[in-house]
């Protein structure tokens, strides 16, 4: 699903076929041995989070079997806890995330770390950016039908990578949406102008930049479909493009060059930061 990324797997379609959320214990189990590591090591939450380099609502999540643990938390916490590797041979067994679809695991754990992270949509409004009402929307109409308790999981995966905006405030995260992504209402308007709400909220973050693509729009780069692409602490690129029953992860360095010339395009092609904010306030308005 997306629950988050698009597929919805990520970017932040409904989650379809293989994106049904699935319960782990081992993600609960992994928490609670890196809480006792930290308390033995007589230390806080809030003494343990900078030793670690993430911040204390992440070590909070990752303790309640919330989060994915990053492998950059894995590594520093081994260290700093002194932990016989006993959480490097924990976090080798986890290998399922609540509410993500199995295909956007990889990505998911990649985000967690990134230093750029780029996405385009044409589809719906990206995970990152939803609203609670406007995520529920696109759970409850969902092929095929969701029970309560996936839906439930589906938003609070959801809910838990939109930390990432204001958790990583050294990460750069650029957006190019299409304007008909919010000209569709999908939720009704009420819906609609909350969503806009927030994403106007979003785009005054210092790390986040917001670029719309106008309606009508002659010459476009983005005709493939929607992509992302992202930035590791060591300066390589990957790709990550999502269809309705899967999600391809992309690796290649010629085919990512390509997605990056494409997203370069269209950050030429669409609205500049302050005209997508205007144009944004003006459908906020009319909704």
């Amino acid at each position: 699903m997306t629950t988050d990324g698009n597929g919805m797997g990520g970017a932040g379609a409904p989650g379809c076929g293989g994106g049904e959320p699935e319960v782990s214990d081992s993600l609960k189990t992994f928490g609670e041995v890196v809480k006792a590591f930290r308390k033995r090591a007589g230390l806080t939450q809030e003494q343990f989070a900078p030793r670690v380099q993430y911040s204390v609502p992440t070590v909070a999540s990752i303790e309640q079997g919330r989060r994915f643990p990053p492998s950059g938390f894995v590594k520093r916490a081994e260290e700093v806890l002194d932990a016989f590797g006993a959480l490097r041979g924990a976090a080798r067994h986890l290998s399922r995330q609540p509410g993500l679809a199995s295909w956007f695991r990889q990505w998911a754990r990649l985000e967690e770390e990134a230093v750029s992270l780029y996405t385009y949509e044409c589809r719906l409004v990206p995970g990152l950016l939803q609203t609670e009402a406007y995520a529920r929307t696109l759970f409850v109409n969902q092929l095929p039908p969701l029970g309560d308790d996936q839906i439930e999981a589906q938003w609070v995966a959801r809910a838990e990578r939109q930390r990432l905006l204001r958790d990583r405030p050294n990460t750069a995260f650029s957006f190019i949406l299409e304007e008909h992504l919010f000209l569709r209402r999908t939720g009704g308007a009420e819906v609609t102008r909350e969503l806009i709400d927030h994403v106007l909220e979003l785009a005054e973050l210092r790390n986040v930049e917001m670029q719309v693509i106008p309606q009508v729009q002659e010459s476009h780069a983005g005709l493939h479909g929607p992509m992302q692409l992202l930035e590791t602490p060591e300066n390589k690129w990957l790709g990550y493009c999502e269809g309705q029953e899967y999600g391809q992860f992309i690796p290649n360095p010629k085919v990512v060059s390509t997605l990056q010339m494409r997203y370069a395009r269209m950050r030429s092609q669409a609205l500049c930061l302050s005209d997508s904010r205007a144009l944004l306030q003006r459908m906020r308005g009319a909704a």
